[in-house]
């Protein structure tokens, strides 16, 4: 099944990482909108349709992990990926049993390898 939008949602504030993660994901042909904490991605997430979502564990307002059980609770289809400084087995745990679809590490993680991680989950 063809997704028909393309468009990414990154929700990080850490504002270096995100526009580096949006640049090179519009380099690759996406559509990417960024926020900066969880309150502005699920009124984003309510709003528009998106293909993906990458997700920061530790944000402003409302941290990803509210923002993965609210998405669950509203039964939003998004894969979303998650984008973290949070290593520990127990936040990959818990990532996974709110519906993420992927973890990378941050400081583990080149930008290029996220990249190609979008491209294999939309089947570019």
């Amino acid at each position: 099944m063809a997704i028909k939008s393309k468009k990414i949602l990154i929700a990080e504030d850490d504002q270096p990482l995100a526009k580096a993660l949006k640049l090179k994901l519009e380099r690759s042909g996406f559509e990417v909108s960024a926020v900066s904490d969880g309150e502005e991605a699920m009124a984003a997430i309510a709003k528009d349709s998106f293909a993906l979502v990458f997700l920061d564990i530790m944000m402003p307002r409302k941290d990803g992990f509210a923002v993965l059980s609210e998405m669950k609770a509203k039964k939003y289809k998004t894969p979303v990926v998650i984008l973290s400084n949070l290593g520990q087995e127990g936040d990959l745990k818990k990532a996974k049993d709110l519906g993420a679809v992927g973890y990378f590490v941050k400081s583990d993680t080149p930008i290029a390898e996220v990249v190609d991680h979008a491209k294999k989950i939309l089947g570019e």
